[in-house]
């Protein structure tokens, strides 16, 4: 391999490879139309629409599988897998892996996303879900399992509070994606100033906050598609001028100038390498050209 072939392989990050992520806010819908679970099955390989389920950030697991196991069987999976995680224990156990390495879309519930990473990070269980994900398996998460996917992640920090030095809580995620933090139930529990205080502290990171029934769409080239009857909104800190973080005390407030905010709705979309926000019609196009 030339120095050119390994600079290349540097810049591709995770959700880059073959396999889509989709990250759900929460909440999404698993009566009526079942939009967003109907388009996580449809991005599962063709030949392949088994559905490993990890219910492993619940503290009610065995009331979670249940509900899952009747929607994926109605809209069309070829069978669901509870995959009964509880305990790093269970994240090394062969039976888990070769089930999961079997499925074509491996889908993590809500929760704690602390839960979640302490019970599979550094696991065989996680190094296997990872490889799956590099041949083609749909990656998708819903609340907590959408927060663990990013490289850092907010484990906490009150929506009213949250724009004051140190009052959100960040932990190492599961790093499916990087450069990104996903917050859920964004506009339904009034979460801007979550990742406002991250963009402050962070500036490289992109925000997604994530309404409830409404997702984003991890596509290979850096471009995030919203589906769902919600909204997705973009924060985007990369182009800030000034912030007195650095200045404060933990618990002061932060000021800060030039975020750009971003609204998507279902067939938007954003680019996230470019900084561009990509209307209906333009995706729509993207998608045409790429087919």
């Amino acid at each position: 391999m030339n120095d050119s072939d390994t600079s290349t392989e540097a810049e591709i990050l995770p959700w880059q490879k073959s396999g889509r992520l989709v990250a759900i806010g929460g909440a999404e819908d698993k009566e009526s139309d079942l939009e967003i679970l109907r388009r996580v099955l449809d991005l599962a390989p063709v030949d392949n629409r088994e559905v490993a389920v990890i219910a492993t950030a619940s503290s009610i697991p065995d009331e979670i599988y249940p509900i899952y196991e009747d929607v994926f069987s109605r809209i069309g999976a070829e069978r669901m897998h509870r995959i009964d995680v509880r305990t790093r224990e269970d994240a090394s156990k062969s039976h888990h892996i070769e089930t999961v390495k079997r499925c074509g879309i491996i889908f993590f519930t809500g929760g704690d996303q602390l839960r979640l990473t302490n019970v599979l990070g550094g696991s065989p269980l996680l190094d296997a879900i990872r490889e799956c994900h590099e041949y083609g398996a749909v990656l998708a998460g819903t609340s907590a399992g959408a927060a663990a996917m990013s490289a850092t992640m907010i484990y906490n920090g009150l929506a009213a509070d949250a724009l004051r030095k140190g009052a959100v809580r960040m932990s190492s995620g599961l790093a499916f994606v990087e450069g990104i933090v996903i917050d859920s139930h964004f506009l339904e529990r009034g979460r801007f100033t979550r990742l406002m205080e991250v963009g402050a502290t962070n500036p490289e990171y992109i925000g997604v906050g994530l309404g409830e029934d409404s997702a984003v769409i991890f596509h290979p080239g850096g471009v995030m598609e919203a589906i769902g009857s919600g909204h997705v909104i973009i924060v985007d800190s990369r182009k800030i001028r000034s912030s007195n973080v650095a200045e404060l005390n933990d618990g002061e407030p932060v000021a800060l100038e030039n975020v750009i905010m971003h609204a998507l709705i279902s067939g938007y979309g954003y680019d996230v390498p470019n900084q561009r926000y990509i209307t209906a019609a333009e995706l729509t196009e993207m998608a045409g050209t790429n087919s």
